[in-house]
């Protein structure tokens, strides 16, 4: 259930989205937990210290491995990793058509090879939503086909004519799912995704269509995959218009903190994106004055923290110049460290953002940072 709580400052929404695992105000991100953990070494503990509200596993991974039946006799995914809040768990889609290796895609699904053990696999909507079920998220995404950037116009009609049809056969197993007297989530949410690349007609007819669905939620995905920032946010704005005002959106795989403010500022409620943990694992941290690479020489006796403006718990005890000297000795705390420090910056600016809107500052508040927060110094 989503609850608007105020829109006032171009289509940017200030709300709540209530879960079986707790409510997360919005607008958040999602930190990211492929395999159920944080690439980083980070735990489930981690994640409360940091501000993170809810967490997104992959579903293809845990598929993969350790199976999606061996999460749901430990209890569920929750109870696996010890994590409490929410977690929503992707489809398993996007890494099909990007890891796996040779595939056929059928009006039933999609077979492939593992990335892991070249094992045959085949994932359709009714596997995909079983695999979810077995992990008990609270929100499962529908499958879908995410196609690459720049594809021919006629792949994109019928692609979004299939996950259409995929969309309403995810609907009806997952429903049948969750009436299972052994159901580990029986409440667990399905949300659609609008694809159609970036063309505006197909984009739309896509959301219109999925819209009657009268799904929990929805995302824009089939973004940020070759396309420029500008053709992204006039997608989001082309989909916005008629996506359902009572639910939640979700911006699939978006992005930098100035992605995120512009997303926000075009009426999106959530995003996720691994590239906080990934730069982070190679020295590149955020600050409120942009960006910096913590290999470089400038800081080796730097006796400042990674941002003098930041209070999470990397920034209260280390200095610049001990987290170079782990990165350069090849010292697995630099990742820790690093990952920890982005992962509470992308919290934190979320809740500046929530900050902002419920002061009526958020315009202010993007002409400030949404190019700062994306410069590299």
């Amino acid at each position: 259930m989503y609850r608007l709580l105020k829109q006032t400052e171009g289509h940017a929404r200030r709300g709540e989205f209530m879960t079986p695992h707790g409510t997360v105000q919005t607008p958040a991100f999602m930190n990211v937990g492929t395999v159920a953990a944080i690439k980083g070494a980070l735990s489930a503990e981690d994640l409360t210290h940091i501000g993170c509200q809810i967490e997104l596993s992959n579903t293809y991974h845990l598929h993969v491995r350790p199976g999606d039946e061996l999460v749901k006799s430990m209890g569920g995914l929750h109870r696996f990793m010890t994590w409490e809040g929410p977690i929503l768990t992707d489809s398993g889609g996007f890494q099909i058509f990007s890891l796996a290796g040779l595939r056929k895609i059928t009006e039933e699904g999609v077979a492939f090879h593992s990335h892991v053990d070249g094992r045959k696999l085949f994932i359709g909507p009714e596997e995909s939503m079983r695999i979810q079920s077995n992990l008990g998220s609270d929100i499962a995404m529908a499958f879908d086909e995410c196609v690459k950037i720049p594809s021919p116009r006629a792949y994109f009609e019928a692609s979004c004519q299939r996950t259409y049809r995929w969309l309403v056969r995810c609907q009806k197993a997952l429903a049948e799912y969750n009436a299972e007297p052994d159901a580990v989530n029986p409440g667990q949410m399905l949300f659609g995704i609008n694809q159609g690349g970036i063309y505006a007609d197909l984009r739309a007819d896509h959301m219109k269509a999925i819209a009657e669905l009268d799904l929990p939620g929805y995302a824009i995905g089939g973004l940020a995959v070759g396309e420029t920032h500008q053709e992204m946010y006039d997608t989001i704005e082309v989909v916005e218009e008629y996506m359902p005002k009572d639910r939640p959106r979700y911006l699939m795989g978006v992005g930098t903190p100035g992605n995120i403010i512009e997303g926000v500022w075009r009426g999106v409620d959530i995003f996720d994106c691994v590239m906080p943990a990934r730069n982070g694992r190679h020295a590149h941290l955020f600050t409120k004055s942009g960006i910096i690479n913590l290999k470089n020489e400038r800081y080796a006796v730097d006796p400042l923290p990674i941002d003098p403006e930041c209070d999470c718990p990397v920034c209260r005890r280390y200095t610049r110049a001990y987290i170079r000297h782990l990165f350069k000795a090849g010292e697995m705390l630099a990742l820790r460290l690093a990952v920890m420090h982005n992962l509470y910056f992308y919290n934190h600016l979320m809740q500046e953002i929530r900050d902002a809107l419920d002061e009526g500052a958020f315009a202010a508040y993007r002409a400030k940072y949404s190019k700062l927060l994306d410069t590299r110094i």
